[in-house]
């Protein structure tokens, strides 16, 4: 078809032609909202701007009083117009959105079961110049949809103030009215698509018709990712020789109260219980010392290093703004882009998607990762 792509402004980086559109498909308590939660946070990351629109918010801000399951039944005439403009306003929000030259992609997160809806949103697509890929979510693992709507739908503003069972029964019933009229995505009908298909929570994967950098770079992180949520412990390094004179970079070990501070972490540790706790350092000598404390074995992963400071390496900031008055201003400036003389800079680790990745595939649930990190 003839795409009318909107005009990007240059100071956007050009990742792709024209927009693209990624529709959500699926029954709900499939994971669909954090998956779109999820790849949003990854494409922004990587530097393509991405805004989610999600429709059940539209639908929630039209009828404010969530009653009950009956709401989503087919023939609930009122309720189905309803839901249809929800629709057709988050369609319009995603026109304004892509068409103002800042966004490249919007996740349009709803069910979208039907045929005659998903052909509704290939048809705005179309009219647009936006290229689509379909995500859809498929689960039957009663364990799994039970945990999601635990998990996520008792938090949800329909349900406050309700108790847990009649959560659960509510949600189940709704589900049930969204099988009545569930039309999967289908390998010969849709052939012409481009999707991927996800089953029981990244167990199986069917991809089709994948074209581009964006749907490309979609693809492979939604087949590396953990579709459940985890618990990732993030922490700092205990004080080192060098943070004691305000040096930063070079490779020191840990001084008193950083031998201190790793004790506490590591009886914070304990006290967690956690079970199959896998462990990642950097090289240096303070996050090693640090996470040795733990008592249980660790992985050591250059991606985790303290950027490179170069000839600035071991100094003070006072030294560096004295010997080099004119980096210290550009480092000021643009702390993201700016590379130390001889160094490395910030925008380095927007290429650790191998990182990301090992992170993600990892069978663990629990992580902690004593990084060295920069105040400054």
């Amino acid at each position: 078809m003839d795409e009318k792509c909107p005009k990007i402004p240059a100071s956007v980086p050009q990742f792709t032609n024209c927009p693209t559109m990624v529709i959500l498909v699926g029954l709900s308590a499939r994971g669909k909202t954090y998956i779109s939660r999820k790849l949003t946070r990854y494409l922004n990351w990587i530097g393509i701007p991405t805004k989610v629109f999600n429709v059940g918010q539209y639908r929630r801000d039209a009828v404010p009083s969530y009653e009950n399951y009956e709401f989503f039944r087919h023939d609930n005439k009122e309720a189905m117009r309803i839901r249809r403009q929800c629709a057709l306003a988050a369609l319009k929000d995603v026109r304004t959105y892509l068409s103002s030259g800042e966004g490249q992609v919007a996740v349009f997160d709803a069910t979208n079961t039907t045929r005659e809806r998903r052909a509704l949103i290939l048809r705005f697509a179309k009219e647009n110049g936006y290229k689509v890929l379909f995500i859809e979510s498929i689960c039957d693992d009663p364990k799994i949809i039970e945990e999601n709507i635990k998990q996520v739908k008792l938090s949800s503003p329909d349900y406050k103030g309700r108790e847990q069972d009649e959560v659960v029964t509510d949600f189940l019933q709704r589900i049930e009215c969204y099988k009545a009229t569930y039309e999967p995505l289908d390998e010969e009908l849709d052939s012409g698509l481009s999707y991927i298909r996800i089953f029981e929570a990244g167990r199986r994967y069917l991809v089709s018709g994948v074209q581009g950098h964006v749907q490309s770079r979609t693809v492979y992180y939604l087949m590396n990712i953990h579709l459940a949520p985890r618990v990732i412990y993030l922490s700092r390094h205990g004080e080192s020789q060098l943070n004691l004179r305000g040096r930063i970079g070079g490779d020191a070990g840990l001084a008193p109260r950083g031998r201190q501070y790793a004790q506490a972490l590591a009886e914070f540790i304990r006290g967690q219980r956690l079970r199959e706790l896998k462990v990642w350092t950097s090289h240096m000598r303070r996050t090693i010392e640090t996470a040795e404390a733990l008592g249980v074995p660790y992985e050591q992963w250059k991606a985790l290093n303290e950027i490179d400071a170069g000839v600035c390496e071991e100094m003070t900031y006072e030294e560096i703004q004295e010997r080099y008055p004119k980096e210290f201003a550009l480092r000021d400036q643009d702390k993201y882009r700016y590379r130390y003389p001889k160094g490395e800079p910030l925008q380095l680790f927007m290429d650790g998607f191998a990182m990301v990745t090992k992170v993600e595939t990892a069978h663990s649930f629990k992580f902690i990762a004593p990084v060295p990190l920069r105040k400054k």
